[in-house]
């Protein structure tokens, strides 16, 4: 049973072309901005090759990390599911047409930058992309609040870093510790008394 469980899962496992273009779609979709939303959207909805708690946790652990969150994910989700192919795939799938897509609209830019309209697009960009972020946060955060502890470790959070002004490394590293013995998983009472 065991072998045909491997097996199956091995089958459900993305190639590094399905690696590439999940990552470029990515990309591409959440251009202006929002690519935490659009990973979380085509990784665990769309593609279901990681489930809502993995991917959060993969997603804390790429943004503790040095570097570009969403590249920091691509190599996480590339190697998990194919090891260095499937990571340099998720890489290049999340950054190679991208970058030239940026220098082609950079030269663009920089051409017609003295026009009101281009301006105003732009604006709307940015005001797009805040609304996609303040959604994925609304959307993975609402299953917290029935939990205590993680909103007190947010609200911590918050205070430290926006009230106190503390550098938001001194805040992890205290708060962080705080958080995995909070969510460490407990054996249920029921099993303690039998």
């Amino acid at each position: 049973m065991t072998r045909t469980s491997s097996t199956s899962e091995l089958r459900l496992r993305p190639t590094p072309v399905a690696l590439a273009v999940a990552f470029l779609v990515v990309a591409l979709a959440s251009f202006g901005g929002g690519l935490s939303a659009w990973a979380q959207r085509v990784l665990v909805e769309r593609r279901r090759w990681m489930e809502q708690d993995e991917f959060l946790s993969a997603l804390t652990l790429c943004r503790l990390m040095p570097g570009p969150n969403q590249v920091n994910m691509a190599v996480y989700v590339g190697t998990r599911f194919g090891g260095l192919p499937g990571m340099l795939a998720a890489v290049a799938g999340l950054v190679v047409v991208p970058t030239a897509i940026l220098i082609g609209l950079g030269a663009l830019y920089f051409h017609y930058r003295h026009i009101a309209a281009l301006d105003a697009a732009l604006r709307g960009a940015v005001a797009a992309a805040a609304a996609m972020t303040l959604q994925m946060g609304v959307k993975v955060g609402r299953p917290l609040l029935r939990d205590p502890g993680a909103v007190g470790l947010a609200v911590a959070a918050f205070v430290g870093v926006h009230i106190m002004h503390w550098p938001l490394v001194w805040v992890v590293a205290v708060l962080g510790p705080l958080g995995v013995a909070w969510a460490w998983p407990r054996r249920p009472a029921v099993e303690d008394a039998a």
